[in-house]
């Protein structure tokens, strides 16, 4: 058994330091060497010894060592690597940091956000060096995400309820992701496309026929994989409630199903609330509102979109209903389940972030699964 090593002195930080060491992390394509330093700092922070730092992060004692010291003595600076031999830089830190401070807190006074060019003027340096200052850090201030935040009232217990029954499912029970992809379109090409070929990608033309649209009504078995599918051409209460009973006839009917479904409207009138009042064995859950990502059954929905539906042409809406049930079917010959990672927990803490302000988490709630290799 590792010995835990001797107890650590915190390595002091301010709270405007841990504030920007997170903000830094939180960079998807900040270099992983520096964002490894950045979590030896924080452990250093929060009292942990250089050897726990070592065993968590994957890393030595000395490499602990080393960071906790550089940030003693130069703090935020010393994250960076020491200059090496060659040309002297022509830019310090100071101005790097001041050019990093300017476009993540600032706009110009005549534009919403910051461009090279405005930058160069302003900071007194080249284009290319705002350029490569602002590829080191990952900031693009010509791009925007956009983001949905749920104002469901009950959004905790909801989100603790439907992870719960993701990574602890009920013994002898199954656990179905219900809803609907509506719309589909059967869409056929004006021209045949190119094939791929070297040095080209395949071809496509940008106009197209429509013939019609289909609705994909599909539950996800959380532990298989598999999917119970059926294709209708109106997506009403009427057309929910006769895939529930498709439902009812595919499953054994000694077995508890957990239904984990949104809010839609279709999902929650009389007709549907009084079958499953008549179907005790039936219990469901609601996902927040504007919360789709919580149901894992969308990740399938993505799936078909883009690796079957999107590439491909139909002249009919039969047709594309055909194709989509050859997809199904393939798909159930050998399944795999979706893992959820995220705990409730990790979940509601980045909530609480987009709630303060910190929009760009909501990309990070959405990558809570996968698909196992």
């Amino acid at each position: 058994m590792a010995h835990p090593g001797r107890p650590a002195t915190k390595l002091q930080i301010t709270d405007a330091e841990r504030a920007e060491l997170h903000a830094r992390l939180r960079v998807r394509k900040a270099p992983e060497d520096e964002k490894l330093r950045m979590r030896i700092v924080l452990g250093c922070a929060d009292g942990e010894s250089g050897t726990m730092i070592a065993q968590r992060l994957g890393t030595t004692v000395q490499t602990v060592s080393k960071w906790r010291r550089r940030y003693r003595a130069y703090r935020l600076a010393g994250l960076t690597d020491a200059p090496r031999a060659g040309r002297p830089r022509s830019v310090g830190d100071e101005q790097v940091q001041l050019i990093v401070d300017k476009v993540r807190q600032s706009k110009p006074d005549n534009a919403t956000h910051w461009s090279v060019r405005q930058m160069s003027r302003h900071a007194g340096v080249s284009p290319a060096t705002v350029q490569r200052i602002w590829h080191a850090f990952g900031l693009k201030p010509h791009l925007q995400e956009t983001f949905k935040l749920s104002t469901d009232p009950h959004f905790v217990d909801k989100v603790r309820d439907v992870v719960g029954l993701y990574m602890a499912p009920p013994d002898r029970a199954l656990v179905l992701c219900v809803d609907e992809k509506s719309q589909i379109q059967a869409l056929d090409r004006t021209q045949p496309g190119l094939p791929l070929t070297f040095g080209k990608p395949s071809t496509r033309t940008h106009d197209y026929k429509r013939h019609g649209t289909t609705s994909l009504f599909a539950a996800l078995d959380v532990a298989t994989g598999k999917v119970i599918g059926q294709l209708k051409r109106r997506h009403r209460s009427v057309e929910f409630l006769q895939f529930l009973k498709a439902i009812d006839a595919a499953v054994p009917g000694e077995q508890d199903i957990h239904l984990i479904m949104d809010n839609y409207g279709t999902h929650k009138t009389q007709a549907v609330r009084a079958w499953l009042a008549a179907h005790p064995r039936y219990h469901v859950h609601f996902t927040p509102t504007s919360a789709s990502w919580l149901n894992l059954v969308e990740r399938f929905f993505s799936q078909i979109s883009e690796q079957w539906i999107k590439r491909s042409a139909h002249t009919s809406v039969a047709q594309l209903e055909q194709s989509i049930r050859e997809y199904i079917d393939r798909h159930n010959e050998d399944p795999k389940p979706f893992v959820w990672h995220k705990s409730a927990d990790t979940i509601l803490a980045s909530w609480h972030l987009g709630i303060c302000g910190a929009g760009s988490e909501h990309h990070y709630l959405m990558l809570t699964f996968e698909t196992p290799h």
